[in-house]
């Protein structure tokens, strides 16, 4: 999905009212009942019960959004009440109308139109379980000053024991370069109205935005696609158009196979999570190669999958004398998944650099199948058949030749400079995850939280892709739809277990529901 910036999204606003008759004060309730979702949703994943949701408001549009969510909230018994940040009297235009309907239904409203008012708020706060941050929108040019910024302090100051929700952006973050000039909401969801923003895809906005939701108010797409963009958005509207219904009468063999490859002796879990996360993937069959020792190990843990043992060597990693029996067989294959947990043996590079040159199937590199090409990435760009790499910052950084501070310090960069060397599409893992290609706008998906930062993630998400790959996606869109999938999961497990105590595993769980979410079978 296209990011705009804020004057586009202004100007659809205003084409949407005169072009299609959708006046302002709709496009807000619309946006209201999308905010209001997003927060069941959250409330529902995270087994909240009776949860108590606090919506913080500010006198524009923005708060107008936050006054219909309340409404919509209310219908549905949530226990709510609103803080302004000013006074009622300082309301106009469609926001007022919100307001006053949101009055009526009798929910609180609590008015604090100075900064006092605002600390004296904080030392007050009880545990709100889900707050919503509907202070300031897309408007923002500088650092929040007044009762504005005292909204501001207060969200961040009583986020430890809550969950935060924004509006459209994060309070006090300018939505189109991702500078935050002043003290700004850090979020754990932002829902933007409409269309994702520009300025919400950049890094340096990552640590404000939290995992991105794009709430939907009927913008016609057409309208969207007149405006050019070198940076979008992965949606779950985007995942979904690669999900088709199956027929009544499909069989395995509709869906691909896919090969695993890796394994050691100290890391059987990787190449058996990989096995498990393409079993997941929707793919028809599923076959790993692991070394002779771990093949108990691999085989036991992942039921659904045809584990093969081969010859290992000295370290326990696969042998380059089991490959002449693999070789005949691998373009057999819908798609192969190379790398995790291969460990770096001399042996492994035969391995891969025969798989680059023979494989004519879709191919995924990861782990230390990419540290093979250490200071090497053009010889990537000579692979036999597509290619996907996926590798995380240290992993990037070896392959190009520098350091890892460097690929952080440009993130984009960096992967657009990869996929030009080994024309590749290449997956940069990370808070914000890039998949580029060359030629096409940077994809940069947001789903995913903090505690997917451990071990066995990278394995998962190889895995996954590769499923993908097997099913018919292409390489470009199977990392796209992968990262999506992948980092949702991660959410929906959080929500359900806590950030602290994630693994790997609760990610492969969670994906048959996220796959339900996107599709209706």
């Amino acid at each position: 999905m296209k990011a705009i910036t804020t004057a586009q999204m202004r100007e659809l606003d205003k084409i949407a009212s005169a072009e299609f008759e959708i006046a302002g004060v709709e496009l807000m309730r619309r946006a209201g009942s999308g905010i209001a979702s997003v927060v069941s949703f959250i409330a529902d994943q995270g087994r909240m019960g009776d949860v108590f949701v606090q919506l913080i408001a500010g006198r524009g549009n923005n708060g107008g959004d936050a006054f219909a969510a309340a409404w919509y909230l209310h219908e549905d018994d949530f226990d709510v009440e609103v803080l302004l940040a000013g006074t009622a009297s300082e309301v106009r235009g469609d926001a007022l109308r919100h307001l006053s309907k949101m009055r009526q239904a009798g929910i609180p409203l609590h008015e604090l139109p100075t900064m006092e008012d605002w600390e004296d708020a904080v030392h007050g706060a009880n545990s709100a379980m889900i707050v919503v941050d509907g202070v300031l929108g897309i408007g923002v040019n500088g650092p929040a000053r007044g009762p504005v910024a005292g909204a501001i302090h207060y969200i961040n100051a009583i986020s430890e024991d809550n969950v935060v929700i924004s509006i459209d952006v994060p309070s006090g973050l300018n939505a189109d370069t991702g500078e935050a000039p002043g003290e700004t909401v850090v979020a754990d969801v932002t829902a933007t109205i409409g269309l994702p923003k520009a300025g919400l895809l950049v890094p340096k906005a990552i640590r404000y935005v939290g995992s991105l939701d794009v709430v939907s108010i009927g913008i016609p797409i057409e309208l969207a696609n007149r405006y050019e963009s070198d940076r979008e958005l992965i949606t779950g509207w985007d995942v979904r158009r690669h999900l088709p219904r199956r027929p009544n009468d499909a069989h395995k063999g509709l869906y691909g196979h896919v090969l695993v490859i890796g394994g050691a002796t100290g890391f059987a879990g990787a190449a058996a999570m990989a096995a498990r996360a393409a079993s997941r993937s929707g793919v028809g069959l599923t076959t790993a190669v692991v070394p002779r020792g771990i093949y108990p190990i691999v085989a036991g843990a992942s039921l659904e999958v045809m584990t093969h043992p081969v010859a290992e060597t000295e370290a326990g990693s696969l042998s380059a004398a089991a490959w002449p029996a693999w070789e005949a067989r691998a373009n057999t294959f819908d798609a192969i998944v190379a790398g995790p947990g291969m460990t770096p043996h001399a042996d492994t590079a035969a391995w891969v650099r025969h798989l680059l040159r023979t494989c004519t199937k879709p191919l995924l590199l990861d782990a230390d199948a990419l540290n093979v090409f250490e200071g090497c990435a053009d010889e990537l760009a000579r692979a036999a058949g597509p290619l996907v790499i996926t590798p995380h910052p240290g992993e990037l950084a070896r392959l190009l030749g520098c350091t890892t501070a460097e690929i952080q310090g440009d993130r984009e960069t960096a992967a657009r400079r990869a996929a030009a060397l080994t024309k590749a599409v290449v997956v940069l893992k990370g808070a914000g995850t890039l998949v580029v290609q060359d030629g096409k706008p940077l994809h940069v998906n947001l789903t995913g939280n903090a505690g997917m930062a451990t071990g066995g993630m990278g394995d998962v998400l190889a895995g996954l892709i590769g499923g993908l790959m097997a099913q018919g996606l292409s390489p470009f869109q199977a990392a796209c739809a992968g990262v999506f999938l992948h980092g949702r999961a991660g959410d929906n497990a959080a929500w359900r277990r806590s950030q602290a105590s994630l693994c790997a595993s609760d990610v492969i769980e969670e994906l048959p529901s996220v796959f339900r979410e996107l599709v209706s079978r």
